[in-house]
């Protein structure tokens, strides 16, 4: 299967469950293939967990894509997350018993009321891709991804995530309330519950993972990538920023450009591309001179938009 009919059958296949948000779900699903993790913030009950069953499921099935949910909790130990050793009287030896962040699709729901002791506990699987408990080093399977929620109305028993944290998060995306015409198609189908009872696989593993592999070959003109280093360094002398995007951000960024553009349908970037990833992918790596004030999110948005739209102003490319 081409890689532009993988991606268009994994778009309609979610579409049949997440209603009316055809742009989130190409971010999404242009992270997914990128090989990276995505970071939910939004109100209750707009389905974010239900995008990760989703994803699971239309993915040859539940056998062979591991789908595994962990609900981030105070009382939540890092052994709940990464696995333990326990000793095993009948042989006399240690065994391993892999925690739930040893799957292909881990949802960490409302990962930010964990302490930060928990929250550690992704960080080294998240980067490196493995986990280590004492002295062995442990896999997750192909392909891997975490898809983080939070609630941003709720502070009481929360615990922000940390700078290191946040960047190792491909993207931080939000759904956002469904429109009227949506609105009364889950009304009338309730996909969250009979949609996904119905749902069937779509695409096979080598399918996606072909497709992941062809991300690779997307073109980027040397203009583009020019434009990526200089947005990343402007990030960090912008004076409204005390903490500007890290060389992961840039790389993140070149990935996510060429999986959206494949998602797009095209064998190449364009300047397009860069302005609609700027903020997802960069606005939640900075922080701002005075966080005290209640619009900062958004001015850090802004920011991000306007230092993007200032450099691939004036590009003009074409694919090759």
């Amino acid at each position: 299967m081409k890689p532009q009919i993988t991606v268009s059958a994994l778009l309609e296949g979610m579409q049949q469950i997440i209603k009316g948000k055809r742009e989130f779900l190409e971010l999404l699903i242009a992270t997914v293939l990128a090989g990276g993790h995505v970071l939910i913030e939004d109100n209750p009950g707009l389905g974010k967990t239900t995008v990760a069953k989703t994803l699971a499921i239309l993915i040859e099935g539940k056998k062979t894509v591991v789908f595994k949910r962990i609900q981030f909790t105070p009382d939540l130990l890092p052994y709940d997350i990464t696995g333990v050793d326990i000793f095993d009287p009948k042989t006399l030896k240690f065994r391993f018993i892999p925690g739930p962040v040893l799957a292909n699709i881990v949802l960490a729901d409302e990962i930010n009321r964990a302490t930060p002791k928990v929250q550690s506990a992704l960080l080294e699987v998240m980067a490196e891709r493995q986990v280590t408990i004492g002295q062995a080093t442990h896999r997750p399977p192909e392909p891997f991804l975490v898809i983080a929620t939070e609630n941003p109305i709720e502070s009481e028993g929360t615990f922000p995530l940390p700078a290191a944290q946040l960047d190792r998060f491909m993207m931080k995306l939000s759904m956002g309330y469904p429109d009227r015409e949506s609105e009364l198609t889950i009304l009338d189908e309730n996909p969250a519950e009979e949609g996904l009872a119905k749902l069937e696989p779509v695409i096979k593993l080598a399918d996606f993972l072909a497709a992941k592999k062809a991300t690779d070959n997307v073109f980027c003109h040397q203009a583009l990538k020019e434009a990526i280093a200089d947005i990343i360094r402007d990030t960090r002398i912008h004076r409204a920023f005390t903490l500007g995007a890290s060389p992961r951000a840039g790389l993140h960024y070149l990935k996510a450009a060429k999986a959206l553009a494949l998602v797009k349908g095209r064998n190449y970037i364009i300047d397009e591309d860069l302005a609609i990833l700027a903020v997802p992918v960069l606005a939640h790596r900075v922080r701002l001179r005075d966080p005290s004030n209640f619009r900062f999110a958004a001015q850090a948005e802004k920011l991000i938009r306007d230092i993007c739209l200032a450099r691939i102003h004036g590009i003009k490319t074409e694919g090759v």
